[in-house]
């Protein structure tokens, strides 16, 4: 830790030198090089010993607790097997790999959501690109027996996800709480494989139903949202998705009582089942649950007469609300990202 803040003093002085200048995102600090914000430090992690690192979660170890500067941690094509977790006090990080069929985390936890994560961010203002993050324990198809096997656990505030992969089978992705934004992301697995009570935009993402991997004629469910009271804000809205992979499944079932979940513009093979929506323990509740569909398209949008009555219609004020940017991020963070 020494080490890094004497590294931080250096980066000042050489910056009166060399003519790049410090700024602030968000009140954290970043280089300003040009046009360009770029991280203040950068770590790379890589398994055949050149990098400053051979494992990720020692990279993160090095990250200096309350830290307010932007670090990248750029770990190298391969396979890391480990167990990652990013404590609540080291934000600011950016996670890069080498590309999402290129650069895997896994590990294989299993029985309870709480002990499985493969990836935790507990962090505020995270990113990650590029990488795969995978719970081995059902993915690939395997003889063990099925059970909750979490790939990756996001419970930070201001988390964003580009050209990342999240793979499981039940309970891959838990987006715990906060404000998230995945884009161009892939999540496979079969049963609520996407989670939790995040207020959190999916774009352009990936949804791959992995029913080959289920019990024969057992049906699955994408989604399994936790909002719990009427006031909350939290949803999960996709947004130009593709849903796609084998077997039926629903779109989502309610995983606490006012659960709420859209499909916005979004691409649906022949997998999702014509009623849609599940009520599952919320049977004759349903009037509180917030299940919409607009602008969807695709052979599993052939049979949405059949969807469940219950389903939802939202007026266009409430589409422009969740489908906008601003759901997630009405302070720019998004944009406030060295990269």
């Amino acid at each position: 830790m020494a080490s890094l803040r004497w590294y931080y003093h250096l980066c000042a002085c050489i910056s009166l030198m060399v003519g790049f200048e410090l700024g602030l995102v968000n009140g954290q600090y970043y280089r300003q090089v040009g046009s360009k914000k770029l991280p203040y430090q950068t770590f790379t992690v890589d398994q055949s010993g050149h990098g400053n690192f051979s494992t990720v979660q020692s990279a993160i170890n090095a990250v200096p607790s309350n830290n307010k500067y932007w670090i990248c941690i750029r770990v190298k094509a391969g396979t890391y097997r480990e167990k990652v977790m990013i404590p609540y006090d080291k934000q600011y990080i950016i996670l890069k790999g080498e590309g999402k069929k290129k650069t895997w985390i896994e590990w294989d936890d299993h029985d309870n959501v709480a002990q499985s994560p493969t990836f935790a961010s507990q962090a505020d203002n995270f990113v990650a690109k590029s990488i795969s993050f995978r719970n081995t324990y059902n993915n690939p198809i395997n003889n063990n027996p099925r059970a909750p096997a979490v790939a990756a656990m996001i419970s930070g505030d201001k988390s964003a996800f580009y050209r990342c992969g999240f793979y499981g089978l039940q309970d891959t992705l838990w987006d715990v709480q906060g404000r998230h934004y995945y884009n161009k992301c892939t999540m496979q697995g079969a049963i609520d494989f996407i989670f939790g009570a995040g207020q959190s935009i999916f774009e352009n993402c990936s949804i791959a139903y992995f029913g080959k991997a289920l019990e024969p004629g057992l049906l699955g469910y994408i989604t399994a949202q936790g909002r719990v009271g009427p006031y909350d804000s939290n949803g999960f809205v996709f947004k130009g998705c593709t849903v796609h992979g084998s077997g039926s499944t629903y779109l989502g079932r309610p995983w606490r009582g006012y659960s709420r979940v859209i499909f916005y513009n979004s691409n649906f093979s022949h997998i999702v089942n014509p009623k849609g929506w599940d009520a599952w323990n919320f049977v004759g509740l349903e009037q509180q649950l917030t299940y919409a569909e607009d602008g969807c398209y695709g052979p599993g949008e052939e049979d949405a007469s059949q969807r469940v009555g219950w389903s939802n219609k939202l007026s266009q004020a409430d589409l422009n609300q969740f489908t906008s940017i601003s759901y997630v991020d009405n302070e720019g963070w998004l944009n406030d990202r060295p990269f």
